[in-house]
């Protein structure tokens, strides 16, 4: 099984900086969340991927859900681009008519959380006592077992999730592997989107006082 590659969450590790006059920075590249709150219309999750088509970035991963405004839908998507690009794809997205803010982030900007699945040999994993002590030490639950795999149930970073898939994989323990897309809350004190939203009906208000 080919070992993955944890995409690179800081501009030192892509090495396209690396003998550069200036440390020209606008050709790194990074991993960047991109937040975006809608309406909760149909067919927009497909306007927004297709901005990502048309770019040729690839998206790391894609979570959807409610958010914690009524009728406001949230889209958390990862990608790895120069900060150019995210500018790029954030713009784009926001043109949609139905979206009504996208901002991009890096790691340090938030905290994030994902959830993950391993199936590994139960075979392997009591010939090694190294596997269960990995597992205890990264916080991972051995949720299902029987003679021929067993199931761990991880929930972290993204980098810890990697972190213990490495090391199974190293251990040749792993069957299977699948994670869940990143959830992630900002770690700035203003909510970007209440402001927005707060500005639009204010500017509803005066509409309506300038029209009578």
């Amino acid at each position: 099984m080919e070992k993955r590659q944890y995409p690179y969450s800081d501009c030192e590790t892509c090495g396209k900086c690396k003998g550069l006059p200036a440390r020209d920075t606008s050709k790194c590249e990074r991993l960047y969340t991109i937040m975006v709150f809608s309406e909760n219309v149909p067919g927009l999750l497909s306007q927004i991927t297709a901005v990502f088509t048309r770019r040729q970035v690839n998206i790391e991963s894609l979570n959807t859900c409610g958010s914690s405004i009524p009728g406001i839908h949230k889209y958390t998507i990862t990608c790895v681009c120069t900060e150019n690009m995210a500018k790029m794809l954030t713009l784009q997205i926001e043109r949609r008519i139905d979206v009504l803010q996208a901002r991009y982030y890096v790691d340090d900007e938030l905290f994030s959380l994902e959830a993950a699945l391993y199936k590994i040999s139960t075979p392997v994993m009591m010939n090694d006592s190294e596997i269960t002590e990995a597992i205890r030490h990264h916080g991972a639950h051995i949720v299902e077992v029987n003679p021929v795999f067993s199931t761990i149930e991880k929930i972290g970073r993204t980098t810890t999730i990697f972190d213990l898939f490495d090391l199974l994989h190293e251990k040749g323990a792993v069957l299977q592997f699948s994670r869940t897309g990143r959830i992630s809350l900002t770690k700035s004190k203003e909510e970007y989107l209440d402001k927005f939203l707060a500005e639009r009906e204010n500017e509803k208000i005066l509409s309506v006082q300038n029209n009578n």
